[in-house]
């Protein structure tokens, strides 16, 4: 019964190694599996995914639950070199942040308002104070620490106990601990939102009862009383480089199209005057007749009633009263002076005025502005003007006297001169070097981090090929070579001659051959013969 033949068909080398006996055919899978399980690691290798970053300088607490929440969550993770961050892949970062924000994570080592949803039934006044008041310092140190520059920070609240007597009230009080990154600092205006941050956040708590420290020590911010000598320091100097850089961009900017961008250079150095200066002044002038005001006037007047009619009856005693002799008299302005008016019958009085004028009087209370300018020093350097002559060349020359004094007379306006001040302006005409600009060097290409990557990228690549090459061509090749050789080899000396030998046939064989065959049935015959042939040919050769 004929055998189907399922290589017909196929190339030479893969019908050779269909017609293997079952052991070679597994070690030569084997041999294909290995290299295949190197061949796919490598690959996995090269395309192995860049960490980066998530969280830095996490508590342990934290840590603790954002890799339990990583882990559920599958998503690989590393430590750097000094356990101080965790690592996930590059391109997972924002979106496994996102989702460990959604359940609160990092908090960041404080406890906030869900401290409060712990407290039992009939807790104590104090604990419920206690608990309340640290919710609340760890929800202004969560707040603060959102800051870039903020690492970590540390609020401490002094809330008195409220009194029922006025007098003995005592306002709370906060002291801030921040822990900066390194190289950072916190500007004036982020202290200030700081200060008053946590002033809000405190019900009767005022920004000047904020004291802000830094993990050095360093007052930052100093409550009511204290030093800030180094907030004021910090605003000072940036109030004077402000002023200082001003004036020099109205210079440049009023110069340069006269003389062309590149051809003016100016410096200025401002004096300011910080000094807080409060005065309050009292003066008194006298009183400018016909212009005095009148504050009080008083009036006291007293009379005596003349006595009654006498004499005899008739017509004569019944005459109306004569004249009055002596006339009243009113001093004009005197305080105090009085009046007596008498008549003829006999009645007098008495009249007292006093008159009280207001006092020309001048308060005046005067408070100086701080960062007032007290001079100003200018200097200013042009360089040469340059003519193109009739034949395409160049030709520097100096400035006239007329084209200076037009130059100082400009910089005079843009800075706002002032003679009495004791202001000061320097010009100076003098030729410019060429080449003398800062040239800033280029990133050399091992230092481009957009080069390294496509070099990483690319290395990994080739080395991946080169591992494919070499493992085609110094283990499967040699592997099947090997393989097919040992299989064609058995294959000659296990086959049996069935060929029919023709008359002569015999003879056409080499004597080498005939000798080779001959030695092999004699093996095989009489194999204890072969042996002792063989021991005597090793013993002749001794």
């Amino acid at each position: 019964m004929a055998t189907l033949d399922n290589t017909a068909g196929l190339p030479a080398p893969i019908a050779q190694i269909f017609a293997l006996d079952g052991r070679r055919k597994m070690a030569l899978l084997t041999g294909i599996a290995l290299a295949i399980a190197l061949l796919v690691g490598s690959w996995m290798w090269s395309r192995a995914p860049d960490y980066a970053v998530l969280f830095a300088n996490v508590s342990e607490k934290d840590g603790g639950a954002i890799l339990q929440a990583l882990t559920q969550q599958n998503v690989p993770y590393r430590f750097n070199e000094g356990g101080g961050a965790i690592l996930v892949p590059s391109d997972r970062v924002h979106d496994v942040r996102l989702r460990l924000a959604s359940q609160g994570l990092p908090r960041g080592g404080h406890v906030g308002f869900e401290l409060m949803d712990g407290l039992k039934l009939g807790v104590s006044q104090f604990a419920e104070q206690v608990s309340y008041q640290r919710a609340l310092e760890g929800e202004l140190a969560r707040s603060i620490q959102t800051l870039s520059a903020v690492a970590g920070v540390r609020v401490h609240l002094a809330i008195p106990r409220q009194s029922g007597f006025l007098r003995n009230e005592e306002k709370p009080s906060a002291s801030v601990v921040v822990n900066l990154h390194p190289g950072r600092k916190l500007e004036p205006a982020q202290i200030a939102g700081i200060v008053h941050l946590v002033a809000a956040g405190v019900p009767e708590l005022s920004a000047s009862q904020v004291t802000v420290v830094d993990q050095s020590g360093n007052l930052v911010y100093a409550r009511e009383g204290g030093d800030t000598t180094q907030t004021l320091d910090a605003n000072q100097l940036k109030h004077r480089r402000e002023i200082e850089t001003s004036a020099v961009q109205r210079i440049e900017s009023i110069l340069q199209p006269i003389m062309g961008a590149g051809n003016v250079r100016a410096q200025v150095a401002a004096d300011i005057d910080f000094d807080q200066v409060e005065q309050t002044a009292e003066r008194y002038k006298p009183n400018q007749a016909g212009e005095a005001s009148i504050r009080s006037q008083q009036v006291n007047e007293t009379s005596q009633a003349a006595a009654g009619p006498g004499g005899v009856p008739g017509a004569l005693s019944n005459q109306p009263p004569a004249p009055a002799t002596a006339p009243i008299v009113q001093p004009s302005g005197g305080t105090g002076t009085p009046a007596t008016a008498s008549a003829g019958n006999g009645s007098g009085g008495r009249r007292d005025s006093t008159t009280n004028y207001e006092l020309d009087k001048t308060v005046q209370h005067t408070k100086q502005s701080v960062g007032k300018i007290r001079r100003l020093s200018v200097a200013v350097v042009v360089n040469h003007k340059v003519d193109t002559l009739p034949d395409g060349k160049t030709k520097s020359s100096p400035l006239s006297a007329a084209e200076i004094k037009q130059i100082t007379d400009l910089v005079k306006e843009a800075v706002g001169f002032d003679a009495e001040r004791g202001d000061t302006v320097n010009v100076a005409n003098s030729p410019f070097r060429q080449g003398l600009h800062e040239q800033v060097a280029d990133t050399p290409l091992w230092r481009d981090p957009g080069v390294i990557g496509t070099a990483k990228e690319v290395g990994r690549l080739l080395l991946f090929l080169a591992i494919v090459a070499i493992v085609f061509l110094k283990v499967l090749k040699p592997l099947v070579k090997s393989v097919l050789e040992g299989a064609k080899q058995h294959a000659r000396r296990d086959a049996p001659d069935d060929t029919p030998q023709l008359p002569g046939q015999q003879e056409l064989i080499p004597a080498y051959e005939q000798k080779l065959l001959s030695a092999r049935e004699m093996a095989k015959s009489d194999p204890k013969l072969v042996a002792s042939v063989i021991r005597e040919w090793v013993g002749g050769h001794e």
